[in-house]
């Protein structure tokens, strides 16, 4: 199978339970989600004309809405090319769950690999049993994608994004109506504002949740 990928780079986990950890981050292409506070929204559309070789792929340094077609094979020699040491694997986008991800996952981890999965929730999780499904439930965005319930069974953990009171609310009334109350809940204040983080880390000490604070921004890496 064949996946449209935005990038692929090393660093730290940033977010959620796995923050701190080297990883290998694979972003791939395409999200009708619509999420306004969206950081990385050069990945939204996949534009034909925007498909470039792997040989430039290669060289990519720069966020562009440019992307290169890749393998599970091809994906794994590219890690090997780059010398990367990290052995957990971060599979992000856009909205990785348009793509089936099981024999991708499947193929990382007969490399040794551990897999984690970061997702809206807006499609079917297909990944394999081991792997890590961080759920970022998106409600009413502008893409007018619904949550699917077979999503938060799917969930390792949730990682609520909010900037406001009536965020706070949603993800109460979202953990009583999906049975979420033994699920490791983090809030991550939306743009690393100075309210939204105030009002996360008093709804954290309230509701025993965890905070996430994206430290790679913090650090200033990718």
């Amino acid at each position: 199978m064949k996946y449209k990928i935005n990038e692929v780079f090393e660093s730290l986990q940033g977010e959620g339970t796995y923050t701190g950890k080297p990883s290998i981050f694979i972003r791939l292409q395409g999200c009708p989600v619509g999420c306004p506070w969206c950081d990385t929204k050069h990945t939204w559309n996949v534009s034909l004309d925007k498909e470039i070789s792997k040989e430039i792929f290669i060289t990519k340094n720069i966020e562009s809405d440019s992307w290169c077609h890749f393998g599970e094979k091809q994906i794994v020699e590219l890690f090997k090319e780059r010398g990367y040491q990290s052995k957990h694997i971060v599979i992000t986008g856009g909205e990785p769950c348009m793509y089936d991800l099981t024999m991708l996952c499947t193929r990382f981890e007969n490399e040794g690999y551990s897999c984690q999965v970061e997702t809206s929730g807006t499609f079917d999780i297909n990944v394999t049993e081991n792997c890590w499904v961080t759920l970022s439930p998106k409600i009413n965005m502008k893409g007018g994608y619904k949550v699917l319930s077979s999503s938060y069974k799917k969930a390792s953990e949730i990682k609520y994004p909010i900037a406001r009171e009536s965020h706070v609310d949603e993800l109460k009334k979202l953990i009583i109506e999906n049975d979420l109350s033994t699920m490791p809940i983090y809030l991550q204040p939306i743009s690393m504002g100075s309210k939204a983080t105030k009002l996360a880390i008093a709804s954290c000490i309230e509701n025993n949740w965890r905070l996430s604070v994206q430290l790679h921004k913090y650090l200033e890496i990718e």
